[in-house]
């Protein structure tokens, strides 16, 4: 008598995965490899497998590939495999952008600690709300607007550069009686401490505020500098840690 193999449900989604999985890695893999200019022979010889075996992974046939294989992959290639299982399919999803609303959350609960009136969102033209800053503070004291532009992540450093002197531009004929200054609070992410440290002379150029004075002007209140500046913001530590400029 024949024994009939009943194949689960989450089995046949698994394998299925698995496959289309499988397939994009071994696409990454090829291009990676050809934009490195490696033949398959020197690729399969810095991982220790034969030329055959890469060529089936290459073309998406490598699902009884160990990890091991996959990570040394990621590694000759210097791009690092990264593997986690997602959040509980039941579980609410966060907000698209919290991570731009913690850097956000944490300048205003700063500016409330110091007495400055902040402001979510500041539009810098009234007249048109969608061209706002991430936080408006208010700074009575130091006769101080500032503008804090929040980034999690960035995707045309150029293009918001461009649109942080408009706001502050915008900013100047909005508020003609305060100071106008500005600065970024940029996460501090691996992947941005990267990004700002392979452009150092743009950074300098572009943000030429000391980022000592503005992480005290932001953390204990004191007078904001004139010049543009940037700051991290440490999600880690929920603190603000300086730009050390590149020597």
């Amino acid at each position: 008598m024949v024994r009939r193999v009943v194949r689960r449900s989450a089995q046949v989604a698994g394998q299925r995965e698995a496959q289309a999985i499988v397939a994009a890695l071994g696409g990454t893999v090829r291009a990676s490899r050809r934009a490195r200019h490696l033949t398959l022979e020197a690729l399969a010889a810095r991982i220790g497998i034969s030329r055959a075996r890469l060529a089936e992974i290459e073309r998406g046939e490598g699902g009884g590939a160990p990890i091991a294989t996959w990570i040394a992959l990621g590694i000759a290639l210097e791009r690092p495999l990264a593997v986690s299982f997602s959040r509980p399919l039941h579980e609410p999803r966060g907000t698209a952008d919290a991570g731009h609303l913690d850097v956000q959350e944490h300048l205003l609960r700063l500016a409330r600690a110091t007495g400055r009136p902040g402001t979510f969102e500041l539009p810098t033209r009234p007249s048109d709300p969608a061209r706002s800053t991430d936080v408006g503070i208010r700074d009575v004291r130091h006769g101080a607007r500032i503008l804090a532009e929040c980034w999690n992540t960035f995707g045309d450093l150029g293009a918001a550069v461009r649109a942080t002197n408009r706001k502050t531009a915008e900013a100047a004929a909005t508020w003609p009686a305060d100071r106008i200054a500005s600065v970024w609070v940029v996460r501090a992410s691996a992947a941005n401490r990267r990004l700002l440290a392979r452009y150092p002379h743009i950074i300098e150029a572009a943000f030429p505020g000391p980022s000592r004075a503005w992480l005290r002007a932001l953390r204990d209140g004191t007078s904001p500098p004139s010049t543009t500046g940037l700051v991290w913001y440490d999600p880690a530590t929920d603190r603000l840690l300086e730009h050390r400029r590149a020597r």
